[in-house]
């Protein structure tokens, strides 16, 4: 019998074609569900999305003959992950639960009762690669972009260490969407033609707002609408990479109130949908939230100047590099690709590290930096390192 591994069975095609890879590259294959939540109340359809993908996960198992259970994460999932976004949301920030669910408990939770199993490995069907490279004699686990870049989910693993990545395997990151899909039908798993999940990690699809107001109660308050004149944001920010970095501050006197909203902490920068607030010539968008004082800024355009920042900030204790071999120290500069979210094509930066955290400015400006959320970079195809904006 080869090495045991435990995969997450997640009830998509894509785990149950990397436990299949496993058993055909002959590894001692164990399948695990991973149960991270039961509220239903916020679902946008009755349906209980965990039941019915663990019963899909389920009969992946038994298709494959290989030992299965579900684990019940919830108790932490909620601590790890709802709680932080309750937080991060009540503080005018925008979180990624999906970098952090990865972080927190595929590879942290998941992890160690794989070990606990006697697992050497855990495995999951995300799209993306590892490779294993020495440096003066140091062995480094690289993370690299999937093959197929319609669906490379390597940002997702953006906060994982090098611990963490000496256990990983990815056996589907070779393959396009395509071929996962084919190969699932060839050998006739119930998965084969299942849609792609939506919506939360591991919620399934949740109505945000009635999400957020679990705890966040709704708050009326002003919507102010921002002109757009580029004058204004050339004498705000200048050429100070500081100010470049830190977005552009509102007051309620740099333009006129249209209206009202139900609590800052429910919109972020970029949005359109939700203001129930039109515009007058193009479509608003917010450019930016005030929780504090309970105010949400808005432009009209799609080319709103409020929406575009060329460059963002990382401070000291939100930096994670995944060699540590490759670290910038202070007054160190490097070129790298850029994304700030998923799906979106990788810009071209510069990493810049000051003592307080590094600064990434960009060829060309980019539209709804949004704080809370992860900026990645890239050498070439191997994701160097992560971090939240600020």
């Amino acid at each position: 019998m080869g090495k045991r591994v435990v995969v997450g069975l997640s009830g998509g095609v894509d785990s149950s074609v990397a436990a299949h890879l496993l058993i055909e590259q002959g590894y001692e294959v164990i399948g695990v569900f991973m149960k991270n939540w039961h509220d239903s109340s916020v679902t946008i359809s009755n349906d209980c999305p965990w039941i019915e993908d663990s019963n899909d996960a389920l009969l992946v198992a038994e298709k494959l003959n290989i030992p299965f259970q579900t684990i019940d994460y919830s108790e932490s999932y909620k601590e790890r992950i709802v709680d932080y976004m309750f937080s991060e949301y009540e503080n005018g920030r925008t979180p990624n639960p999906d970098v952090l669910c990865n972080r927190e408990i595929k590879f942290d939770l998941f992890l160690k009762t794989a070990l606990e199993l006697g697992a050497d490995f855990v495995a999951t069907g995300h799209y993306c690669r590892k490779e294993t490279t020495s440096v003066n004699g140091s062995e480094f686990h690289r993370l690299l972009s999937g093959k197929d870049v319609n669906k490379d989910q390597s940002y997702f693993l953006c906060q994982l260490n090098q611990k963490q990545l000496s256990k990983a395997l990815f056996p589907i990151g070779e393959l396009t969407k395509p071929e996962v899909r084919e190969i699932a039908k060839t050998i006739e798993l119930t998965t084969a033609d299942k849609k792609d999940s939506q919506g939360l990690c591991f919620i399934g699809k949740v109505k945000l707002p009635d999400f957020l107001q679990q705890q966040l109660q709704p708050k009326s308050g002003r919507v102010i609408e921002i002109e757009a004149t580029h004058e204004m944001y050339s004498n705000k920010i200048g050429d100070s990479l500081i100010a470049k970095s830190t977005g552009f501050h509102y007051s309620e006197s740099d333009g006129k109130s249209i209206g009202s909203h139900n609590g800052a902490h429910y919109y972020t920068i970029g949005q359109r949908k939700g203001l129930g607030i039109g515009g007058t010539v193009e479509p608003l968008f917010v450019i930016g939230t005030d929780v504090k004082n309970n105010v949400v800024y808005t432009g009209q355009g799609e080319n709103h100047p409020g929406l575009y920042r060329s460059a963002l900030f990382i401070s000291n204790d939100e930096i994670h590099w995944v060699r540590n071999d490759l670290q910038l120290q202070v007054g160190e500069k490097k070129s790298y690709l850029v994304r700030i979210r998923y799906r979106q094509k990788l810009q071209k930066a510069t990493v810049e590290c000051a003592l307080e955290g590094l600064y990434i400015s960009f060829e060309v400006p980019q539209r709804g930096i949004t704080p809370g959320q992860f900026a990645a970079w890239y050498w070439e195809d191997e994701l160097i390192g992560s971090g939240v904006i600020q």
